[in-house]
């Protein structure tokens, strides 16, 4: 069986989730699509484990008798909001409230979640209600195979949900599972196409949006809005236009005529997602434009229908001269969109990378976060993980997105609070366990919980996924699962970057595919991305008094903590500082010496992770585990690699022998 036609993975949505509900009489209250979903999953968990679906306008009579009441309230609107409810339990009945069929539909998996504990003893009143509006997942698919990228765009999980060969897949009854699977982490939005925009994926905005109705159809029922991804150039691309100058009236008039004709076929349609001069995409600099301009032009057009344009501002010089230390990519976001701050449309949001350069595994958070006020604001982290080891290697990085999300750029709010939306690049596939890496999955559930509540402990969410997904209570030992699963999980994001790029500086991946090292793989290229190793030191300076002055862009005082070495935390001082390979960090350890010893650490502790999850093939379903172990594998022989490499190539440079005499070749 291939893995496109293999039954998918129920991943954190088994039947046994819903043992503690299903087994209860429960009532539905409330009319509408949304809540026809809600009865579904009730439904069916009372059909599979005994309990009773009850089904109603109104509670009125029929509370009473029930275990659990999910219901709508509409006159709490402006407590709740759409998507909130409150959870109570009194009178040895549970309780869900919602102002709107949303919140119900987040109150149900809320429950699921919690399994017994929902009905156990009293709870007061609770109040739950995401923190950021807009929780959504970009997926870089192409429609037809790309002669480089292929399939899906940094993909590591088999081919796309939507599209196969040029033409849509039409299982929709997988893309109707993915819905559900992401609405239970707490996703709403979605768009369906790559930002890097072709020929045919031009087309699904107008020749091919029936295809994006029908995907559109299916994620409806689980609260899930639909996005596009268009090229700029739509209007000459597609319209035979002339130009696409986004203050030609022509243009205009293209677009909102385009626009209207797509909120006639898709009435919920979010809006669309546009990357525009970068990389040799379109944009409207061609035409002297700004990008306030570019993205205006399509928010006016989404304005009546009640859509928002996601513009990225992933925007620099991929031509750099490698030779030329005064230009740098770190500082191309700020310098091109701050001075623009005031001037996008109140349905315009601004997409930014969470890091200056490009998802790499340690990034300081992006300093035009916060240097907007006036301009809405998504942050955009990558759960497939490109620069993280490509879902061969574990790497959970909840950790990584909770630090970004705790940030405080003026000392005072943090990310989480700033922004309007998360939105992360998707990591799942066609392959049976969505995601290729079934230990990825954390990823994608991660990305919702934390759109939804950007404080929440990231440690506590992987639980939840652990819980759901593994139902260790079901198990001949809960605690050695639990045990195992964390010591694998909980410190794989600082594994990985143990035994790669260190301390901060980036890359050093083969150039193309970006799997495996190559040091000086992208150290002469025109993509700015150098670390500048040579005999005496290595980093990038990036202070204001000697650099690029990318570091004045913070807010004061994360500009006078990173201008110096002296200051400067030790897992960025490379991103900031061209420092002696003799220099001591604030731990003590000369950075050489920090390099050896980290590389051989992250070594051993993959050793160390591929035991522990061997010990587990009795508690884990067998070709999970197999998956996995599988994995294990190649992350080894990939970890040994970075550091034979890593360690290598700076012994050969600093001539600096290590303290230890552990063998480098």
């Amino acid at each position: 069986m291939t893995a496109s036609a293999a039954a998918p993975d129920p991943a954190w949505l088994p039947a046994e989730a819903f043992r503690a509900l299903g087994s209860r009489r429960v009532l539905v209250a409330g009319t509408g699509s949304l809540v026809d979903t809600v009865h579904g999953e009730v439904a069916s968990a009372c059909a599979a484990f005994g309990g009773e679906a009850v089904r109603a306008a109104e509670p009125d009579g029929l509370a009473q008798a029930c275990d659990l009441l999910l219901h709508v309230r509409p006159g709490q609107l402006g407590e709740l909001g759409a998507e909130g409810f409150f959870l109570q339990r009194g009178d040895a009945r549970t309780t869900v409230t919602a102002a709107a069929p949303h919140g119900l539909l987040h109150g149900l998996f809320h429950v699921v979640r919690l399994g017994e504990a929902a009905f156990a003893g009293e709870r007061p009143r609770e109040r739950h209600r995401p923190a950021l509006g807009v929780r959504m997942l970009n997926h870089w698919d192409n429609v037809r195979v790309h002669p480089v990228m292929g399939q899906v765009e940094r993909g590591y999980a088999g081919g796309s949900l939507f599209w196969r060969d040029g033409t849509a897949r039409g299982d929709l009854d997988r893309v109707r599972a993915y819905g559900r699977l992401l609405a239970a982490s707490g996703i709403n939005a979605l768009a369906v196409n790559n930002v890097n925009v072709h020929k045919e994926e031009a087309r699904l905005l107008t020749g091919r949006l029936g295809e994006v109705a029908d995907l559109a159809d299916a994620l409806r029922p689980f609260g899930i809005r639909t996005h596009l991804s268009v090229t700029f150039a739509a209007p000459v691309v597609l319209g035979g236009l002339p130009t696409a100058d986004p203050l030609d009236e022509a243009v205009r008039a293209w677009w909102a005529e385009t626009t209207a004709r797509v909120y006639a076929a898709i009435p919920d349609f979010g809006g669309y997602v546009v990357k525009a001069d970068s990389e040799g995409q379109p944009g409207p600099f061609a035409y002297g434009r700004s990008h306030a301009d570019g993205a205006n032009l399509l928010a006016d057009a989404l304005a009546p229908h009640g859509g928002t344009v996601h513009w990225r501002a992933f925007v620099y010089d991929h031509r750099q001269d490698w030779r030329d230390r005064t230009t740098d990519r770190a500082r191309a976001a700020y310098d091109h969109f701050t001075p623009l701050d005031g001037e996008f449309a109140g349905n315009a949001v601004l997409q930014v990378k969470h890091g200056p350069v490009d998802f790499q595994v340690r990034e300081p958070v992006s300093p035009l976060i916060g240097a907007m006020p006036g301009t809405r604001l998504a942050v955009e982290v990558q759960a497939t993980q490109e620069y993280t080891g490509q879902q061969r290697h574990v790497c959970w990085l909840g950790p990584m997105w909770s630090e970004v999300l705790r940030f405080r750029p003026d000392g005072a709010a943090g990310v989480g609070g700033m922004a309007d939306a998360l939105v992360a690049v998707s990591n799942a596939g066609d392959d049976p366990y969505w995601t290729g890496h079934p230990l990825a999955q954390a990823n994608l559930y991660t990305v919702g919980r934390l759109g939804w509540h950007p404080g929440a402990d990231p440690h506590r969410i992987l639980d939840e996924w652990i819980e759901l997904t593994f139902t260790p209570e079901r198990t001949g030992d809960p605690e050695r699962l639990r045990a195992g699963l964390r010591a694998v999980l909980y410190g794989s994001w600082r594994t990985y970057e143990k035994y790669t790029a260190p301390l901060g500086v980036g890359f050093m991946v083969q150039p193309g595919h970006h799997y495996g090292p190559s040091v000086d793989g992208y150290e002469y290229s025109p993509w700015g991305t150098y670390h500048f190793a040579d005999r005496d030191g290595v980093g990038v300076d990036r202070s204001r008094a000697t650099g690029t002055g990318y570091a004045a862009q913070y807010a004061k005082p994360w500009a006078q903590l990173y201008e110096s070495p002296r200051t400067c935390p030790d897992e960025l001082l490379l991103f900031f500082h061209h420092v002696p390979y003799g220099h001591v960090l604030h731990s003590g350890k000369t950075v050489i010496q920090h390099i050896y010893d980290t590389h051989f650490e992250g070594v051993e502790e993959v050793e160390e992770a591929r035991r522990v999850w061997a010990s587990l093939a009795d508690l884990v379903e067998p070709g999970r585990h197999a998956r996995v172990a599988e994995r294990y594998e190649e992350q080894l022989r990939s970890a040994r690699e970075w550091r034979d490499h890593i360690n290598s190539y700076f012994f050969r440079k600093s001539g600096v022998p290590d303290a230890h005499g552990r063998r480098i070749y």
